[in-house]
């Protein structure tokens, strides 16, 4: 049976459960986070998708609590782990705080929520006055204005700390890594 190839240009395949969940995260809204001051133009939510290869597209999911959680084209998922593991609420956090020049430079209002193609990311920024979207392609990162470049850095340590719990999870490690005994 021979392979199909897919274009970098041809949309993602995507599972029912990954549409839903996508979109349910893109409009959790602000009162969810009562218990947080932020300002109307502030950011508290921040949706990455992120390309990963010719069939894998993930998206990552951060709030202003700290919640950080991941989601695949294919419908497997990465939830919880800011329950678990600070390194990760404080990387999520990080990123959200640090998200809102990017959303005064480059954003622009949507209400679309467009999956990418190719090597762009997009880069939804959550707001009380609406969702704003930015694209960032890793290829041109070097050229890209510091709010694009910070916002990438960001979401690259939000997304090594769920690797470091999900492999701490696979065997059972406490956040610091060390056993009893």
């Amino acid at each position: 049976m021979a392979t199909v190839r897919r274009s970098p240009l041809d949309p993602y395949p995507v599972t029912p459960k990954y549409l839903q969940t996508r979109n349910s995260a893109l409009h959790i809204p602000p009162a969810q986070f009562k218990d947080i001051k932020f300002k109307p133009e502030e950011v508290y939510g921040v949706v990455i998708d992120i390309p990963m290869g010719p069939a894998v597209l993930a998206t990552m999911v951060c709030f202003i609590n700290g919640a950080a959680n991941l989601y695949f084209n294919n419908g497997a998922e990465y939830t919880g782990a800011s329950t678990k593991y600070k390194s990760v609420v404080q990387a999520a956090r990080n990123l959200v705080l640090n998200s809102t020049p990017l959303k005064a430079k480059e954003g622009k209002r949507t209400s679309a929520f467009a999956l990418p193609v190719g090597s762009k990311h997009f880069v939804y920024l959550m707001t009380k006055r609406g969702v704003y979207k930015a694209e960032i392609d890793p290829h041109d990162l070097k050229e890209d204005d510091k709010e694009k470049r910070v916002v990438y850095y960001l979401y690259q340590q939000v997304m090594g700390a769920l690797r470091l719990a999900q492999l701490r999870d696979a065997e059972g490690l406490p956040e610091g890594g060390k056993t009893n005994g």
